[in-house]
C-alpha cells in the first residue's frame, strides 16, 4: 500500500512538471502570480479555492485578499485612526475594516452606517491636526439623492448627528453613483453627478457635472459640466490638478466613443453630449448644422487621455515616491471595471498609465490582469484604487465582494 502511495505521488509530481510548467511559462513570462487566501472562506462567487485565482501582477509584487464577504464594495478612504473605510453601495452600508495586528488582513467588518440609498463617495474632515484620535471628526457620505454629514468617533466607529448638506438629483434614473473629493486648497467639497441617460440634453444642470459644495452653509454650484459620468476623481501629486475618469456613451459600436481621463478645471465644459474624446463631434446624436464645428476649443475641452471604449474606467490613483520603485513614480493606475455591451469583452483589469512629472502620457500597459478568464468568464470587476506610501495598494471588487491588498517588495 505504501509503495502504491509513493507511485501515485510521483505520477502527480510528473504531471505537474509536464503540464503545469508550460502553462506558467506561457502565461507569466515576466510576471508573478501570488493570490493568497488569508482566511478559510470563499471569495464571493469566484471560486471555492481563492488561492487559485489567476491574477497576474508585475514582478516584485504580490496580491492577496485583505477582506472578503462584502456586498458590493466600491469607494475606499481612511478614517482619522488610519482604518480602511469602504462604501458598500449595493448593501447600503458604510463599513470599517481594521487591521489591528498589521498582518495585512482585516480583523472584522464594522458597520458604521446602514439603510442608506446606494452610498458611494465617502470622505472625512477633521478641524484640527495633532489632537488625540478620540476627537469627533466629520464624515461625509454621498448617497444617490443627498450628501450627508455625520459626527464620527474614530475609536468607537460610531457616526451620529446626521445633517443633510445638499440634495442631489434623482429624477430620471440613469447613473446613481455620487463621488466626493475635497477641492485642493479650499473647504469646498466636489460632488460628481452622472447623467440621467445614455445621451441626451439634460434639463437639470446638476446632471452630467461636478458640483462644488460649501458644506458650512450648504450652498452649491456647477464646477464643471459636459461630463457624462465622471465616476472617480484624484489629485495629481505635482500639479495639484484634479483628474477624473469618465465613461463614454453606448450604442456607437465596439470601439466608440473612448472612455476618458480628464483634467478638470473650474468652469470647464468637457463636451458631452455633443462631443467626445479629443473633441470629436457626436453626429449620431447631434444632427444640427453649425457655422463652426461645435467641438472646437476654447468652447469645449478635449479629453486628456483616451482609453479603450467600454472599458468602464473607474477608480484611479497616482503612485507616490515613498516605498515605490522610481520607474512608477507619478504614474496613474486605473481600474477598468469591464464592458457589458461589447461584442468581445474588454477591461476587467488594472492599467498603468506611464506619465512624466507633469502628467504627460508616455505609454500605457496592463498592471494587474486575470479577472477576465480566457474563456470569457468574469471572475471579478475592480472598482476603486487606493495607493499608499510604503508600496501598498488596495483595490475593491464589487463583483467578487472583496478588497485586495497589493504590496511591492523592494530588492
Amino acid at each position: 500500500m505504501r509503495q502504491l502511495v509513493h507511485v501515485l505521488l510521483l505520477v502527480g509530481i510528473a504531471l505537474v512538471l509536464v503540464y503545469g510548467t508550460p502553462f506558467v511559462t506561457k502565461r507569466l513570462p515576466d510576471l508573478t502570480t501570488s493570490v493568497l487566501k488569508p482566511r478559510d472562506s470563499t471569495i464571493g462567487t469566484i471560486m471555492e479555492d481563492a488561492s487559485r485565482l489567476p491574477l497576474t501582477v508585475p514582478a516584485g509584487f504580490s496580491i492577496h485578499v485583505f477582506a472578503d464577504d462584502l456586498d458590493g464594495p466600491r469607494v475606499m478612504t481612511r478614517d482619522p485612526n488610519g482604518d480602511l473605510v469602504v462604501s458598500l453601495t449595493r448593501a447600503g452600508k458604510i463599513v470599517v475594516l481594521p487591521d489591528r495586528n498589521g498582518n495585512g488582513v482585516a480583523d472584522e467588518n464594522i458597520i458604521v452606517l446602514e439603510g442608506l440609498d446606494r452610498p458611494h463617495g465617502v470622505v472625512f474632515r477633521c478641524q484640527e491636526a495633532g489632537v488625540p484620535s478620540t476627537r469627533s471628526c466629520l464624515l461625509y457620505v454621498a448617497e444617490e439623492g443627498a450628501v450627508s454629514e455625520y459626527q464620527y468617533n474614530s475609536d468607537t466607529k460610531i457616526a451620529s448627528a446626521r445633517r443633510n448638506v445638499i440634495d442631489l438629483p434623482t429624477r430620471g434614473g440613469g447613473h446613481f453613483t455620487r463621488t466626493l473629493l475635497w477641492e485642493p486648497g479650499t473647504d469646498r467639497l466636489l460632488v460628481s453627478v452622472g447623467s440621467s441617460c445614455n445621451v441626451c440634453i439634460e434639463d437639470d444642470s446638476r446632471r452630467a457635472s461636478i458640483l462644488a459644495v460649501t458644506v458650512e452653509d450648504a450652498t452649491s454650484g456647477v464646477y464643471a459640466r459636459g461630463l457624462r459620468n465622471a465616476v472617480f476623481m484624484a489629485i495629481h501629486p505635482v500639479t495639484g490638478l484634479i483628474w477624473a475618469s469618465e465613461n463614454g456613451r453606448d450604442n456607437l459600436g465596439d470601439d466608440l466613443p473612448p472612455d476618458e481621463i480628464n483634467i478638470v478645471n473650474e468652469g470647464g465644459n468637457y463636451g458631452w453630449p455633443i462631443c467626445f474624446g479629443d473633441n470629436v463631434h457626436d453626429t449620431s446624436f447631434d444632427k444640427n448644422v453649425y457655422i463652426r464645428d461645435p467641438c472646437m476649443e476654447p468652447f469645449e475641452t478635449p479629453s486628456w487621455i483616451d482609453l479603450p471604449a467600454h472599458s468602464a474606467a473607474l477608480g484611479l490613483d497616482f503612485v507616490p515616491e515613498e516605498g515605490w520603485p522610481e520607474s512608477l513614480w507619478f504614474d496613474l493606475i486605473v481600474a477598468y471595471h469591464g464592458s457589458w455591451n461589447r461584442t468581445e469583452k474588454t477591461g476587467y483589469k488594472l492599467v498603468r498609465l506611464r506619465l512624466d512629472e507633469q502628467g504627460m502620457l508616455e505609454g500605457m500597459e496592463d498592471f494587474v490582469t486575470g479577472w477576465l478568464a480566457p474563456d470569457g468568464k468574469v471572475l471579478g470587476r475592480p472598482v476603486d484604487v487606493r495607493i499608499e506610501p510604503g508600496g501598498i495598494m488596495y483595490v475593491t471588487d464589487d463583483y467578487a465582494g472583496v478588497v485586495y491588498r497589493i504590496t511591492y517588495q523592494s530588492r
